[in-house]
């Protein structure tokens, strides 16, 4: 087990997501920044869908009840178990009564910890990422009993970690496809949409990222059609919102972009304020 003596900001588990339940209304969650959580798994030769904490915006302290292992990657909050700082993208033993906290950020806005054979939460529709009326909760709470497995008695500590480039964190540029009504630009509004520095409004979370600047149209809403984690919506006020991983199903605005899994992830790093650019791919 292990104790959450802090939540922080926002903390919830996390896997891979729901897949395949859209038909129900139910989003498909899972990490926001889904490289990262990866890298933290692999780390621990778990399975890439273990599931694992995602911590926002640091703040979070936890105690482990049990010997493991962990792995942290992701944004840098500046770990530190027992008061003493921690390398992030590397294999590490805790044990019995360790506290590790994660401080405040250096880099990128979350970061993931996976633990030897992931979090062992409740499955919900065959995922235990939280989401609200999904799930019991939808984020950890101060006081609450993680359940993970016991001690592996076969892994041991190792010296080797992982370097992951700082573009991940960085990088402006945000890899994206021509959505299903991308046609519907014109040659300006299409030079305005893939020139301008975007900037990310104060309205961000997991739902979605609204950017400040807008693209002048006349369009109205079309017929409710599916949207998924990636898609750019443009409002009839000129607003974009690039939505997340707990976005809704459907959608009524123009869908004139679709990020790639990798953009979604380099996106999920970044917060108010924060500058961004389309990068086209034709492909």
């Amino acid at each position: 087990m292990i104790k959450v003596l802090k939540a922080g900001f926002y903390a919830s588990i996390q896997d891979r997501g729901r897949v395949g339940f859209a038909a129900m209304g139910v989003p498909v969650s899972g990490a926001m920044d889904m490289f990262s959580a990866e890298v933290s798994n692999s780390l621990l030769n778990n399975d890439l869908d273990d599931a694992v904490l995602e911590i926002t915006f640091g703040g979070t302290e936890l105690q482990f009840l049990s010997d493991t292992f962990i792995a942290v990657s992701g944004a840098n909050f500046n770990p530190v178990l027992n008061q003493k700082e921690i390398r992030q993208n590397k294999r590490i033993k805790v044990c019995e009564g360790d506290v590790l906290s994660f401080r405040k950020s250096s880099l990128g806005a979350r970061s993931y910890m996976a633990v030897k054979g992931g979090f062992q939460t409740t499955k919900v529709l065959k995922s235990r990422s939280q989401f609200k009326n999904i799930t019991q909760t939808f984020r950890v709470k101060k006081d609450e009993l993680l359940a993970i497995k016991l001690h592996p008695k076969d892994l041991k500590p190792t010296n080797a970690s992982l370097k992951i480039s700082p573009n991940h964190f960085v990088s402006s540029f945000i890899e994206c496809f021509k959505g299903p009504e991308f046609y519907l630009l014109s040659e300006k509004q299409k030079k305005i949409l893939l020139n301008t520095v975007f900037s990310i409004s104060s309205d961000n979370n997991r739902m979605g990222y609204r950017l400040k600047e807008t693209i002048k149209n006349n369009f109205f809403s079309i017929l409710t059609s599916a949207v998924l984690p990636g898609t750019v919506q443009l409002t009839p006020s000129g607003k974009l919102i690039v939505l997340m991983r707990d976005c809704q199903v459907t959608g009524g605005y123009p869908r004139i972009l679709q990020l790639s899994e990798s953009a979604i992830s380099v996106l999920a790093q970044k917060t108010t304020n924060s500058e961004l650019k389309f990068k086209l791919n034709f492909i």
